[in-house]
């Protein structure tokens, strides 16, 4: 939960670098959440929960998909593969999957491990 709310406290910062465990940790807490909500919404016949948690997390996410990029120093560009299903986003997958540069890069110093 450390890493989920380290990235809720960065919400809006687009700039620096991201530790690959910081995105997938936050990118599993988020999905769980998600998937909670949308239960909860299935089962109380509403359908608010799970989308406006959706909005909510949704400049955080941006921003942690942007430092993840730049940790393997691109650009914020890259994320223009959203707009290719399949294709773009498998490739999406293959850099965040990507160790990050182990030296400063152009986006900033290498990210401290958080504890």
């Amino acid at each position: 939960m450390d890493w989920y709310f380290r990235v809720l406290s960065n919400y809006a910062t687009f700039h620096g670098r991201a530790h690959r465990r910081e995105f997938w940790m936050f990118t599993l807490v988020n999905l769980i959440l998600f998937g909670v909500l949308y239960v909860v919404d299935r089962i109380i016949g509403w359908h608010l929960l799970s989308q406006i948690y959706a909005l909510l997390v949704l400049v955080p996410n941006l921003a942690v998909q942007v430092r993840r990029l730049h940790d393997t120093n691109r650009s914020w560009r890259w994320l223009l593969l959203l707009l290719f299903p399949v294709i773009g986003w498998l490739m999406l997958l293959a850099f965040y999957s990507q160790g990050g540069t182990p030296v400063e890069n152009l986006f900033g110093p290498e990210p401290k491990a958080f504890p």
